[in-house]
């Protein structure tokens, strides 16, 4: 995986970008049976978990938890190489730009599948992605509030190589077909440091603290299950919108690769937004179960029937 620096030539329409190939977490290749390009899975780092999607009206969303950091899993379903122009809350993750089409991304390799994990600050780090109120985003901090709560990519294929006719000569053929710039661009697949952090990682600031979750009674905290925490109590005020915070720095490796793109604008773009969990049920995105009052009774319905247990319902 790489992130890439674009710039458009006007002379011949061509796009070239300068990659950084990301030697971070890779993901479970998971191709069969998708039918676009880049699949995009928004995970749970905290437990591991993908985040479920939810459709509403044509638009996807999933449900965030203030304070839980969370990764974007990007999955190639194609067979060359493919450039990824990535932004959270309308800002390029890689620059932190306000985001466009023509600017960095990443590269993806031929059915690879990466998790990105922050915005990009070196090399050799990214800032995580965390949940968190709107006023203590990323893009709220720096003067951008009005597209908080996106994630969005759009996908570039590579300008397939023109392979030259090699003439019958005493030169090596190999070197015939090699590009003039061939000698002076770095590998792609350089071995890099593996994960976790290198023993001695250089000292960063602080990040910016959190809002507190209200505390919880003890008892509370024993008989709370994972899921209920996940969709319920959190540190936002009430009604307030969700976004991405500036988050903890970690090791992220990168080097350099080139890639021209097919076509200025992307064969394929996706989106997904997100907010609380709360904010969602109130909008009408996720449908609103009511929790049952007192306690679970053994025959609500206390019927003299006679009948049999009939089968469920089909599933659709």
């Amino acid at each position: 995986m790489a992130t890439v620096g674009a710039r458009i030539f006007l002379q011949n329409m061509m796009l070239m970008a300068a990659a950084l190939a990301v030697a971070g977490l890779a993901g479970k290749v998971r191709a069969q049976g998708r039918h676009e390009p880049v699949t995009l899975e928004v995970m749970n780092r905290d437990t591991g978990e993908e985040l479920r999607i939810w459709r509403h009206h044509g638009r996807l969303f999933v449900a965030g938890q203030p304070g839980a950091r969370y990764g974007l899993r990007i999955t190639n379903n194609t067979d060359g190489r493919v450039l990824v122009v990535m932004s959270v809350d309308g800002v390029n993750i890689l620059t932190g730009e306000t985001a466009s089409y023509e600017q960095r991304g990443y590269v993806f390799t031929a059915h690879d599948s990466y998790d990105v994990t922050g915005w990009r600050k070196s090399d050799t780090e990214v800032a995580s992605f965390s949940f968190a109120p709107l006023p203590q985003s990323y893009a709220a901090r720096t003067g951008r509030p009005l597209d908080v709560g996106v994630i969005g990519f759009a996908v570039f294929k590579e300008k397939a190589e023109v392979v030259p006719s090699v003439s019958m000569t005493s030169e090596r053929p190999d070197k015939a077909r090699a590009s003039p710039m061939a000698h002076r661009l770095p590998p792609v697949g350089v071995p890099t440091p593996p994960l976790p952090l290198p023993p001695t990682p250089m000292p960063v600031p602080a990040p910016a603290p959190l809002a507190a979750p209200a505390p919880l009674a003890p008892a509370s905290r024993v008989a709370t299950p994972r899921s209920a925490l996940a969709r319920g109590s959190s540190a936002l005020p009430a009604g307030e919108k969700l976004g991405t915070a500036h988050g903890a720095r970690e090791w992220s490796v990168v080097n350099t690769v080139s890639f021209e793109r097919a076509t200025p604008y992307p064969q394929f773009t996706r989106q997904i937004e997100y907010d609380s969990y709360a904010n969602l049920v109130a909008s009408g995105v996720i449908p609103h179960l009511p929790a049952p009052g007192g306690h679970p009774r053994p025959f609500p319905s206390a019927s003299d029937g006679t009948g049999y247990v009939p089968d469920p319902p089909r599933q659709p």
